[in-house]
């Protein structure tokens, strides 16, 4: 099989850390002790680390070993396997190009709260209006609006892509990384020092079995689906850079670790404070922008040393937030790379472009364009549906298809086998041709489901 000539990351550590900082996003840090809390707390964290260990698994390493084996992005990967499955190639290159304008956009959300701690503006974050007042354009400096804070968030993604893969995506992981993780511990240690933060921790480590249903497997199922970047292009892309000579089992259960600990630390830093802030009910754990631009800052201005809490914080959020865009950002660069033969520096200033034009739409869907709608969603919410929602469970089951059933699972295991044994090999083998195809459907008819609102998650 013919391989381009693709950067590559000089090592494993440096590997492990890019594709770690994709995974860690703002998914782990909005969503996952939300949805921790709703279900239950323990017996939440206990499924979805089995989920993490053996679906999530199966279907990283599948990615990451069709990558290597193939040199290319995810276009050329699939065609590379199976030229019948060339649309699912396409398919699945438009998942990054859908994400990475909207998530852009609250990137730039979380780069204007940081530098309102910096200034010492952390108090006036906790005004009810202020979120809304923000993203509605109601203020008109220029400093106050969306659309300058998408557009510094943009150019910073772009600048580290600019770089390369091993002088620009690889050193920054390095460095952020390890800081991200030693802040998330910092502000955890703060939140448990909250009065009444031990009975919310209880209710976060203490399993509910009465919560366990359906719905808290479904949960747990499409929280690590989406907070491991699967079905996204970005683990074939990252594959394609990996050493040779790296270990692909070790790696990937290295990123999960990584993954599921930042997971598990946002539930300390979140669930304990909240609910001591709410008095001991959970309920007020809401998801997704309200916890974060919310929620969280009346929280920090109870805590002491409330401001400095809520710097640390965001500079931690606006850390996991980069490490996602540019990885997303990196997966559109090498595609564009491929197929038009771009060097990377035209590829890099195309997509900035792209990604600054079709983001417009979302930064302006609560504000001036907050009256057009698409499917009743606004821009950035219809974006997000369509790629988490539907987009990524339909390539993630065509891609199980293709490897169980299509090429054999020998491809990936022959590939992770190349230099070290393959110790999850029947495990794998298991998950992509039974297992995962049943799970990603019911994912699938879950957000389905959801959306229609016949269920809630």
């Amino acid at each position: 099989m013919e391989k381009k000539n693709r950067s590559s990351f000089s090592s494993r550590v440096g590997f492990v850390l890019a594709a770690a900082g994709s995974a860690v996003g703002l998914g782990n840090i909005w969503r996952f002790p939300y949805l921790a809390a709703k279900y239950g707390g323990g017996i939440f964290l206990l499924v979805y680390l089995i989920l993490a260990v053996t679906f999530g698994f199966a279907l990283m390493i599948t990615e990451i070993a069709i990558g290597r084996k193939t040199g290319l992005s995810c276009i050329g990967a699939y065609r590379a396997l199976d030229k019948r499955f060339s649309a699912l190639g396409w398919l699945a290159s438009l998942v990054p190009m859908i994400i990475t304008p909207y998530y852009c956009v609250i990137g730039g959300w979380v780069t204007k709260y940081l530098c309102e701690y910096i200034t010492g503006g952390g108090s006036a974050l906790a005004a009810d209006s202020y979120f809304g007042n923000f993203i509605s354009f109601a203020e008109t400096g220029l400093f106050e609006t969306p659309v300058f804070w998408f557009v510094l968030y943009v150019l910073a993604t772009a600048l580290v892509v600019l770089l390369g893969v091993e002088k620009g995506i690889e050193k920054v992981s390095k460095v952020m990384m390890p800081v991200l993780v030693i802040l998330s511990i910092i502000v955890a240690v703060f939140s448990l020092t909250m009065p009444g933060a031990i009975e919310g921790l209880k209710f976060y480590l203490v399993p509910d079995f009465s919560h366990f249903s359906g719905t808290t497997v479904l949960a747990a199922m499409g929280q690590m689906f989406y907070s491991m970047s699967l079905a996204m292009g970005i683990m074939i892309t990252y594959g394609s850079y990996m050493p040779a000579e790296s270990s692909l089992e070790g790696s990937v259960g290295q990123i999960e670790i990584f993954d599921t600990a930042i997971a598990f630390i946002a539930g300390l830093m979140i669930v304990p404070a909240v609910v001591a802030f709410n008095g001991g009910d959970p309920s007020g754990i809401n998801a997704g922008p309200g916890l974060m631009f919310g929620t969280l800052p009346k929280v920090f201005e109870r805590m002491w040393m409330g401001n400095v809490v809520g710097l640390v914080f965001f500079l931690l959020v606006l850390l996991a937030a980069l490490t996602s865009s540019i990885s997303l950002m990196e997966t559109v660069v090498s595609i564009v790379c491929d197929k038009l033969h771009w060097k990377r520096k035209a590829a890099a200033i195309a997509v900035t472009a792209f990604i600054l034009l079709l983001g417009i739409p979302s930064c302006l869907g609560y504000g001036p364009w907050a009256g057009i709608t698409v499917l009743g969603m606004q821009f950035l919410d219809f974006f997000d549906f369509i790629s988490n929602s539907i987009l990524m469970p339909i390539v993630a089951f065509f891609t199980c298809i293709l490897v169980g059933w299509v090429v054999g699972t020998h491809v990936v295991s022959d590939e992770v086998e190349r230099n070290f044994p393959f110790h999850r090999k029947r495990l794998f083998e298991v998950m992509v041709r039974y297992i995962a195809p049943i799970l990603i459907v019911c994912i699938l008819a879950g957000e389905l489901l959801k959306v229609t609102g016949i269920i809630s998650i």
